[in-house]
């Protein structure tokens, strides 16, 4: 679907299906005052007859309203004062589905003067592209029978002239951020028997063919032996799948310019290993790949916007799988860094990738790194699906995600990484245990990490609750946190 942004007089314009928000109390926003204008009071008299009350997201549609050449008006809702960032998601949604329901190609959205809390134009009209761009989306590949072609092709924003340029801006960013999130969806919704390690490091390469300014690099099993990399590789050896850690490097800044590394755990099926799963749900873990998904959508977002920033794309990827092969709860293993691991637990596997990639990350003497993975149950029982948890070694790093995450609507929360947790990791036979046991499991995953981060500045945002939605006919990918990860380089770019 197009999406555009526009300064015309909405009211003049010869659309199939023209939107505008009314507000509580009979109250008409300007583009309706025109609309009502336009065609004799004819919303007056709607409004008159309490059709509609005008909270947010309410709708009501208008067939052949006089002196207006659009073919039909729907009214929206937007309540009084200001709308909050969900607020303003939903009232769009709502129109979404609605504009979808009907036969017209084309929609013209007159919505630029709704209010959002602490939101500009750019940001405002930012979230409403999004919002619309995430309602198209659809993944229908592996189904015979295909959803019917959608009759609606265009969607045009109308704003005031001196906002045009902010809201062109925005269009583009979104425009880019809903890019990198659908292709973060549709890594994450394919099956685990197409989506291995070896799959998107085919991906990987497509990305580097297709632009100038990425190198790519594929370690396989041989390179990693050769790297010491020995916690990847126990994750890897029960599976008849290859690892692969997948390098790739974006050059849009200075040759001697530092850059920015992103770092996603890319288990692509996690049975648990010989610390097996139980059987209710483990389709789903073929989502513990979302934190490489995530790296993968956001670098296609930069790499669309083409910023001026260069950036390093690191993605641990394995198949943890039970075999006579596989790694068992008791063994110890040496990683790249040289620390000594004991393995308690086989189903606490995300780290074991992630440690040996974060050893690898400081070749590339990074500004800043962060770690994206799906990487414990904990994290969804302290925060939902609302946030994605975030830790760190950094305070001004942390308070630039959170910063990121709060302007892109795809918030974290600060998670304590105090040295008591560090203890709970202790281990007699080796340098660190892999798991803490049962308390804060979402830190001692955090402080897991650290031990491997010393030496650049570092935050973790585990995304277990955020990066796919759980269970029914609506499962599947969000595409979090590509938003957040995009806005935090974007807010880099211009600084």
């Amino acid at each position: 679907m197009e999406l555009l942004v526009k300064s015309t007089r909405p009211e003049t314009l010869k659309t199939a299906t023209l939107v505008v928000a009314i507000g509580e109390g009979r109250k008409l926003g300007d583009a309706a005052k025109a609309v009502d204008l336009a065609s004799n009071g004819a919303l007056s008299a709607v409004l008159k007859r309490g059709d509609i009350a005008g909270k947010p997201g309410q709708t009501l549609l208008l067939h052949s309203l006089p002196g207006l050449k659009a073919e039909r008006v729907l009214l929206v809702g937007c309540g009084k004062g200001d709308l909050s960032d969900r607020q303003l998601r939903k009232l769009v949604a709502s129109v979404h589905g609605v504009l979808k329901s009907l036969g017209g190609s084309d929609a013209l959205l007159a919505l630029g003067e709704l209010k959002v809390k602490s939101r500009d134009t750019y940001g405002k009209t930012r979230l409403i592209v999004e919002t619309l761009a995430d309602g198209t989306y659809l993944f229908e590949q592996f189904k015979s029978q295909k959803a019917d072609p959608r009759a609606l092709k265009k969607i045009t924003l109308v704003v005031d002239k001196a906002e045009l340029a902010d809201a062109e801006r925005a269009l583009q960013h979104a425009r880019a951020i809903a890019s990198g999130v659908a292709f973060t969806k549709d890594l994450g919704n394919l099956p685990p028997n197409l989506c291995h390690p070896s799959y998107l490091a085919e991906e990987a390469k497509a990305l580097g063919k297709a632009h100038k300014n990425l190198k790519v690099e594929i370690l396989d099993e041989k390179k990693l032996k050769e790297l010491g990399a020995g916690a990847f590789l126990a994750v890897a050896q029960g599976s008849e799948q290859p690892p692969r850690m997948i390098v790739m490097h974006y050059q849009g800044g200075k040759k001697d310019e530092k850059p920015f590394a992103l770092v996603g755990k890319g288990i692509t099926f996690d049975t648990g290993g010989i610390s097996i799963k139980p059987a209710a749900g483990m389709d789903e873990m073929k989502y513990d790949m979302c934190g490489a998904a995530s790296v993968f959508g956001t670098l296609k977002a930069v790499l669309e916007l083409q910023l001026p920033i260069n950036l390093v794309c690191l993605l641990a990827c394995a198949e943890n799988m039970p075999s006579g092969r596989a790694t068992r709860p008791g063994d110890i293993v040496t990683t790249m860094s040289g620390q000594t691991v004991e393995i308690l637990n086989t189903d606490a596997e995300g780290r074991l990738v992630l440690c040996d990639t974060l050893t690898y990350a400081e070749r590339f003497k990074p500004q800043a790194v962060i770690d994206i993975a799906t990487l414990t149950g904990a994290c969804i029982v302290a925060l939902g699906s609302n946030v994605s948890g975030l830790m760190g070694n950094n305070d001004t790093l942390i308070k630039q995600i959170l910063k990121a995450g709060e302007s892109a609507d795809d918030r974290a929360w600060q998670l304590p990484l105090h040295d008591e947790y560090q203890e709970q990791l202790d281990s007699p036979f080796a340098d660190i245990a892999n798991i803490g046991g049962p308390k804060a499991g979402t830190i001692t995953a955090g402080c897991f990490l650290s031990r491997f981060a010393k030496n650049f500045h570092w935050a973790h945002l585990d995304i277990a609750g955020t990066a796919w939605i759980s269970g029914g006919k609506d499962k599947g990918g969000t595409g979090r946190p590509v938003p957040m990860l995009t806005q935090y380089l974007l807010d880099r770019a211009k600084a």
